[in-house]
């Protein structure tokens, strides 16, 4: 079964003292593109994370967050308590000394100034870790199991596409012989307007032959027939075909378009037209395929 590059996961745990939400998104890409938001308690294990996110995702842009909201009494930042009264009677002095007014609110005067309100540094301890990675963990399960639901229904509507191409294709056949037929009735016609004019009529057969032969759209058929079957057996075969499956639908475009520049016929180029239709639809989607 394939999957999609679309996917979405957020889990929230709940420590003694804060909350973590993990949250990832992704679309689709060439490759994986990788951007991260890691607190900075949690800095140190962002080469682990991003391993871990390397080895399960594989493919795709991939936003990855962790928030923090502290719910204790403990928080990451601290007044320094020390520099906040130095600033005080500096600024009173200051103010005496140049017989300005001293501020009318001091608080926010005092919490602006430099280091006043320092972020502790702090370290998670390896308990807490623990329960981050399996947060983490989680959270990639949801995603991938979005990426599961999302390949599901890629996956109906290319069998839907596959199978309209199909049908189409064996229409082709209705015209075929009636389209040689009236290749054949033009080329006589044509040269009964000119009956004075002599011609070898074993030299005219051999180069309708060779004209209707270069008419002829089997090969065409039969390979795109082939690349159909090839296609379903490829998205049958597991995840991870997203680009095999787009290298296909460029071998089907390309017998597509060679039928309709072969087929010389009204109603065939409709139907080639109605292909093109059906595989642009599978070409679009198939860029979201993992």
């Amino acid at each position: 079964m394939i999957q999609s590059m679309t996917g979405f996961g957020k889990v929230t745990a709940e420590l003694p003292s804060k909350k973590v939400t993990v949250e990832i998104k992704a679309l689709n890409s060439k490759q994986l593109d990788l951007s991260t938001r890691i607190p900075t308690i949690y800095r140190e294990k962002e080469m682990d994370i991003r391993s871990y996110l390397l080895q399960t995702l594989e493919r795709g842009k991939v936003d990855f967050s962790i928030y923090l909201e502290y719910i204790g009494k403990d928080t990451p930042t601290q007044i320094n308590e020390i520099a906040l009264t130095n600033y005080y009677h500096q600024i009173k002095a200051i103010a005496e000394r140049l017989g300005v007014a001293e501020p009318t609110d001091w608080m926010p005067v005092l919490l602006r100034m430099p280091d006043v309100i320092k972020p502790e540094t702090q370290e998670a301890d390896e308990e807490e870790w623990l329960v981050v990675r399996e947060t983490i963990e989680k959270a990639v399960d949801q995603l991938r199991a979005f990426r599961i639901q999302e390949g599901k229904m890629l996956e109906n509507l290319f069998e839907q596409k596959i199978k309209n191409i199909a049908a189409l294709l064996t229409s082709v056949g209705d015209y075929e012989r009636e389209r040689i037929e009236k290749i054949r009735t033009r080329i006589v016609e044509g040269l009964q307007k000119v009956a004075e004019k002599d011609y070898d009529a074993n030299r005219l057969e051999q180069e309708m032959i060779y004209y209707i032969e270069k008419l002829d759209i089997n090969e065409e058929k039969n390979r795109l027939d082939n690349h159909l079957k090839y296609f379903l057996t490829t998205m049958a075969s597991g995840n991870g075909q997203g680009k095999k499956l787009g290298f296909i639908a460029q071998e089907m475009g390309r017998e597509i378009n060679t039928l309709g520049s072969k087929s010389n016929h009204a109603e065939m180029q409709k139907i080639v037209v109605q292909m093109k239709d059906e595989l642009e639809q599978i070409k679009e989607q198939v860029l979201n395929v993992l």
